[in-house]
């Protein structure tokens, strides 16, 4: 990838997208040509996570999306998004995927090209033994590549190992109270140095480190940074940072490499929201986003 600087954060501009394009597919790929996406998430309480994650996958270009969530609402994201196959998975009491799951989904996950863990879980003790048992399941050469979010973050403690051998093939997108805790330093220390935090957990569980704020930091294992501060404030809303993984996902799954996905799925979330902030900077929806991506990509297709 172009623009290597070790020790500076390279700005995120269409000028370094177009030098690092986008795998295409040529004209007569089928959808499995276009690659697989694995999403795994939701809960009784936050189902529509895992319908914005999914869809944003399809919009940054996958062929073929499946989708894992809880049993008792699997068969209502079927109907809202038809265009996915729906896995139904048995829940615990407290209404998130139980952990047991975790075979069946790693035998899937491993017919991938990319797999997104996290959008809308909430059952927080079975998230972090599911999480680490799939990270565990998808250790090894030549698998798929790996994006975790938001409450599977937590997951991380005890996957180091596994983690450090998929070196690189992982995508992490905290925000800083969630960098704040895979660190063990504090918000207020993250949000100091955001580049710092970023490069240092990069480095420890050798991970693609998307630190999500205001300016979002990219880190990558061997101490490459990028940084793009172009979104706006209309971004911060519910659901937002489910769309940014799943386009991160579609990327990963079309070919893109780990830390080409990250940086261009950044871009893209953020190009999205300012779009929609011409009609108004306040007041529009995570969904919203999703319409726009693929002409962006397409603005920048060389």
């Amino acid at each position: 990838m172009s623009g290597f600087h070790k020790n500076d954060a390279i700005p995120v501009t269409r000028d370094l997208l177009r030098a690092m394009p986008l795998p295409h597919p040529g004209e007569g790929a089928d959808k499995d040509g276009r690659g697989r996406v694995l999403v795994i998430g939701g809960s009784v309480e936050v189902p529509g996570a895992l319908l914005l994650a999914g869809t944003a996958a399809l919009r940054a270009g996958a062929g073929k999306l499946q989708m894992a969530t809880c049993r008792s609402v699997a068969p209502h994201l079927g109907l809202a998004v038809p265009e996915a196959l729906v896995l139904g998975l048995s829940e615990t009491a407290e209404g998130g995927i139980a952990p047991d799951c975790v075979g069946m989904l790693c035998e899937r996950a491993a017919r991938c090209n990319a797999v997104l863990i996290g959008p809308g879980m909430m059952d927080k003790r079975a998230v972090a033994d599911l999480t680490a048992a799939l990270i565990a399941g998808l250790d090894g050469e030549g698998g798929p590549a790996l994006v975790i979010d938001a409450e599977a973050l937590m997951g991380l403690d005890g996957a180091n190992e596994a983690l450090c051998r998929r070196d690189g093939r992982t995508i992490i997108t905290p925000h800083a109270g969630e960098m704040a805790g895979l660190s063990g330093i504090s918000r207020e220390d993250v949000e100091a140095d955001p580049p710092a935090a970023a490069r240092r957990v990069a480095e420890l569980h050798r991970v693609i480190v998307v630190l999500k704020g205001a300016c979002t930091h990219i880190a990558t294992p061997d101490g490459r940074m990028w940084a793009y501060d172009g979104g706006n404030v209309g971004l911060a809303t519910s659901g937002s940072g489910d769309t940014l993984a799943g386009v991160i996902a579609g990327l990963a799954a079309r070919g893109a490499d780990p830390a080409q996905a990250a940086v261009w799925g950044v871009h893209l979330h953020g190009e999205a929201g300012n779009r929609l902030a011409r009609r108004g900077p306040l007041g529009f929806l995570a969904r919203e986003l999703l319409a726009q991506v693929p002409e962006i990509m397409a603005e920048l297709a060389v």
